[in-house]
This record gives structure tokens, sequence and C-alpha cells, in this order.
């Protein structure tokens, strides 16, 4: 468009023209180049300078404003789940459940909500490879009529600990050496070290080097919350929540030699193009319950820790009852906008959904916004994507921090007297739902303990065919080849040992390495060793003096007594799905391994 051509979008000047919707969705024709001060300009390449060959001037604020931008135009990326895609969508309850959950997302058949997911790989960097062995990020953003809830989840039921403080020590072994700066793709060895001497890790492992490990992109794969919730209805009443999201599309996977065939940005073009072709992906929120009573029973007699992210709950004494359908139906317009600068917290809770006391949930809970404050600014949540979509006119006593947008005009930024803001009662009685935590400071760390390995043995020895054994044996050794330690892979086929024997000893044959025979004469680093033969190889890393077991206790696990006596009987709520099958009925195994996932674009289906 040429400068003569000004007054034909005059009728697009003004106020409205910078609104962020009409913003989003001009097209180029319909605007005018100008400065960051809103300065018409006739060209973007022209500069001021000291006649045709000398020196730039530097009142040329066009060009100094425009380098200086370009030189900020990156934030951090996330130090995890930097390699991201996403999208809009809605939500729509297809079940109420007001017996069970107050949330009004949840109150009424048909009832719809907004929603943004992003999905991602978890240790990559933001230009790694979208067909790489490792978990996937699935968050989900509901802008409900009493605020954003952050579901914020992964695509495995379960994760590699259940003690907060190793996370971040944990994600150093998925990134680069700090001498080599060679990525796992390279050099395993800090990751296998690590799992070698946490051993609670053996579940997420065998998922990972299983044929999950590699979903077929992101329409392909399941969500999982795997920290317990708290689901509370009006009445006060709460009740224990997993929550699950099953895709309605075939579950696919990609075995490890077709990966290097897709293009590093393999599941961003598959999700985008699906969506434009009108191929909406969609996937259902079902949800577990269990009462206070039932979780302390469940460890009583079967030792299933529904605060330990390594165990999961049985499907058949729990089964999944559906909410509603999730349903992705828009891309976004611009991606730094819409999905880079998204924010999920998963204490971004709704009335009638609260937190347990999982020790990681509750780190997460801290961490997830001060990561985002850090990353994208204090005040992240003004952000159009962020924002929230409420009925009523928001307000707090927040002010000022790095773009401050929305900073609630001359209203008294304390709780005044002279200009009062209005108040609503809370609908949830949190002395109710959370006042059962009565105990002295403890120092915590979890313990390695038989009941660990169930869910592993049973997702070996029931749930995978052989063909399933055969490609994990294929995708394990191959990752531990790049391990230069032997003893590292000793230990790892030690912990895999507890698992099955049939599978250490096809792990030996396969990498040429003789594992220990089992645990029982370890000493771990990272977790006490509740296994071990002799009392010495008990406690982690040798810590000797007043050293804490939780597992001469439970392990973190809600004992008989812990919410007491008049906070047992909550709701029961889930009642299973009609018609649907539920996979998994043997104590301590995942539900999900039922799954019937098919390689690559509809060839040879296989269980896994």
């Amino acid at each position: 468009m040429s400068a003569t051509d000004v007054n034909h979008h005059k009728d697009t000047a003004g106020a409205a023209s910078r609104t962020y919707e009409v913003d989003r969705n001009a097209k180029s024709q319909q605007t005018l180049y100008t400065t960051s001060n809103g300065v018409p300009m006739p060209h973007p390449y022209e500069t001021q300078r000291v006649g045709e060959n000398g020196p730039l001037l530097l009142q040329d604020f066009h060009l100094i404003d425009l380098i200086s931008h370009f030189d900020r135009e990156r934030i951090p990326e996330r130090v995890v789940h930097a390699k991201g895609s996403g999208a809009h969508g809605v939500f729509t309850c297809t079940n109420p459940i007001p017996e069970v959950c107050q949330a009004d997302i949840f109150s009424e058949k048909g009832k719809e909500c907004p929603i943004t997911v992003r999905f991602s790989t978890v240790g990559g960097e933001s230009g790694s490879h979208d067909c790489a062995r490792d978990p996937r990020g699935f968050s989900v953003k509901f802008k409900t009529d009493e605020g954003n809830w952050d579901l914020v989840a992964n695509n495995t039921p379960v994760f590699f600990l259940r003690d907060p403080a190793k996370f971040p020590l944990f994600i150093h072994t998925q990134k680069r050496h700090p001498a080599t700066h060679l990525t796992g793709a390279d050099d395993s060895t800090m990751f296998w070290d690590y799992l070698s001497q946490n051993p609670e890790s053996v579940h997420q492992v065998m998922i990972l080097m299983g044929d999950r490990g590699i979903p077929d992109g992101y329409r392909h794969m399941h969500g999982y919350m795997g920290h317990t919730l708290k689901f509370v209805n009006k009445n006060g009443d709460w009740i224990y929540t997993q929550l699950h999201m099953k895709c309605d599309q075939d579950i696919k996977f990609i075995t490890q030699e077709d990966s290097t065939k897709y293009s590093p940005d393999y599941a961003q073009k598959d999700l985008y193009e699906a969506i434009e072709r009108g191929d909406y992906p969609s996937w259902t929120l079902k949800m577990q319950t269990m009462t206070a009573k039932q979780a302390e029973e469940l460890w009583e007699k079967q030792k299933i820790n529904i605060f330990d992210l390594t165990h999961v709950w049985p499907q058949k004494q729990f089964p999944l009852q559906e909410i509603g359908k999730l349903t992705l139906n828009e891309n976004v317009k611009n991606y730094f906008a819409e999905i880079e600068q998204a924010t999920y917290n998963p204490a971004h809770l709704v009335p009638g959904i609260e937190p347990s006391a999982d020790p990681v949930l509750q780190s997460r809970l801290f961490s997830y916004p001060d990561a985002h404050r850090h990353r994208v600014g204090v005040n992240y949540q003004q952000l159009p994507v962020n924002a929230p979509r409420v009925k009523y006119h928001m307000a707090n006593f927040q002010r000022d921090g790095n773009m401050a947008f929305y900073n609630q005009g001359s209203r008294p930024n304390y709780l005044a007297s002279i200009e009062p803001i209005s108040f609503r009662e809370r609908t949830v009685n949190l002395d109710k739902t959370h006042g059962h935590f009565i105990g002295n400071a403890v120092t915590f760390l979890s313990e390695i303990r038989p009941e660990d390995f169930n869910a592993p043995r049973a997702l070996w020895e029931n749930v995978w065919d052989e063909g399933a054994r055969e490609r994990f044996i294929k995708n394990i050794s191959g990752h531990m080849s790049r391990c230069t330690e032997e003893e590292i892979i000793k230990r790892e086929i030690a912990i895999l040992r507890e698992v099955s024997d049939d599978l250490a000893k096809r792990l030996e044959k396969a990498t040429g390495i003789k594992g220990y025979d089992g645990i029982a004469n370890l000493r771990f680093n990272g977790t006490h060793n509740g296994m071990a033969a002799k009392e010495e190889l008990r406690s982690a890393n040798g810590m000797s003096g007043k050293v804490s077991f939780s597992g001469d206790h439970a392990n973190g696990a809600p004992v008989k007594g812990t919410h007491g006596e008049d906070m047992k009987h909550g709701t029961a709520g889930a009642k299973g799905d009609d018609g649907t099958k539920v996979t998994n009925g043997s104590a301590g195994t995942n539900g999900d391994h039922g799954a019937k996932l098919t390689v690559g674009h509809g060839t040879n289906g296989t269980k896994a």
C-alpha cells in the first residue's frame, strides 16, 4: 500500500483500532504503518544519515525503536515444557455433577465454557523435536463464570517423583550437560544416574520407554491430572478426585525407528492443519472419586497412596464417570500472544475445586505462578489470553508493576471506608475442607517399598503383549547405550528386576550388562530404601543420626484416623460410564494401560 492511501483508513483510526480483538482480527490491508507511538511512516527501510555516505543519526527514532524492540522480542523460555503447541476451543458439560462439585462449570447439562489448551514436550528446548521420547504436557485453561480454572496435566498418569524438592534436580538431568553441553540424545548418563538412585521413578520409566513414550502428535493421546484434588459440593461435603481427559480419537504412537522420519514440528503441524480442515480433536473429561474413608482403607488394605504421584487409582474400584467434552475448534491468530504468553497455574482453582495434600501438587501451587511472574511479568494475568472472563467487574488491591494495563483507575488501593469495594461470601467452607490436618512439624523423605512395584509389574505382565515388551526392551536398551557408566546400568537393572526378573534378564541380554540381584543390597542417594537387607543401607545418601523414616508409618499416605470421624462420609459420586468397559481390575494397576495404541497412522493396533 502506498503512502497516498492514508485517507482510506480514516474510518478505522482511533481507539477502536487498538482494542485487542479488533487488532487480532484485522487484515494487513486494513492497517497503516506507523512508529510504536502511532506516527505514520512512508517506508520501514528508510533511515536518517549524514549525507548518502555518512553515519546514522541518533535522532532517527524509527530506526532506534525498531532495533531496540527487536533486541527484546524474546521472553525467557519455560524451564520445562518449552516446546509447545495450542489452540482454543470449548468445554461442554454433558453430565452435571452438582452432588459432587459446586463448580458452576459442572452445574447443568449443555453449559459451555471457552478453553485454551497448550500441549508440550517436557525436557526439550523451544526448538527441540516434537517426536522426542518424553512425556507431554496437556494444560487446559477453563474461562468459567467464576474465574479461571487451570487443569495442568500430562499425558501420563504418574511421574518420576513424589518428593517435591527432587523436581529441579531431576529436570537438570533432562537438560544439557554443564561441561559438554550435550543433551541426552548424545549422552544419557545424567538421566540414568538420577533414575538409578530414585527407584520410585520406575513406573514412569516404563511408560516413557514403552509405546506411549512417543505419541503420534498431540491429537492421539490422553491427559491425566495425576494429582489428587478435592471436589466440594454446595453442602460443604468434599470428596477426593482424579481427573482424566480421554482422547476421542484413536490412541496412536510412533516407534523409535520411525520418529526420525517426521519433521521437528510434526505435532504442531498436525494439530494446526487438523483444526484448519475442520477435523476438530476432542477429549472426554472424566473423574474418579473416593471418600476420605476409602482413601484410608486403600492404604491400609492395598498400600496405594492417593497423595503419591507415582501411584494410580484402580478403575475397577473407582470407575470413571463422564463430566463433559473438550473440543478444540479454533487455531490461534498469533502464536506468541496466545500460546507462548499463555500461563497455566494449578493454584488457579474455582469454588468447588480444592487441592489435596499431595506434596508435589502443593509445591506446584507456588512454583507455577512464581515462574510466570519471572518469565512473563507480574501482571501476566492481564494479558488477554490469560485474563478471566467473568460477568462481574473484578477488582482487588494489586497495583503497578511492569506493564500494568488494568491498574484500576483512581479507586483506593486499600480496604477503604470512603469508597468501599463489594464482596461475596465464600461458598466453600475451607475449615471443613482442609481442617483435618493436625500434627507436628516433621522432616520427610519417602522410601521405596514393595508396593511401589505393583503397578509397573501389572503393566509388564498383564497389560503389554509380547510385541510391546520387545519394543520396550529395544527402546530402553538403546537409550542406555548412551550412558557412559556401567555401574549406573547395573543399578537400574536391579530396580527393574523388582518389577520382573524376566524383564531384567531380557535387558541384561540386550545391553550385555549383568545387573544386581534386586535392591536389597543397594543404598540410594535420593530415596530411603525400605527394602534394604541391612539397616545401614536404608537411609538415603548414608545419612546418620536423627533420620525420620516415613515408611515406618505410611510413606505420606492418609492412614486410619487422618481425616477424623466426621469427615469420612463424603458423597460417592462415581458410578462409571454406562456401556463403558472399565479396564484394570487388579489393585495397584493403572486402568489406562489398557488403551489400544495404534502405530503411526492406523496400522497394526497393539495393546499397550
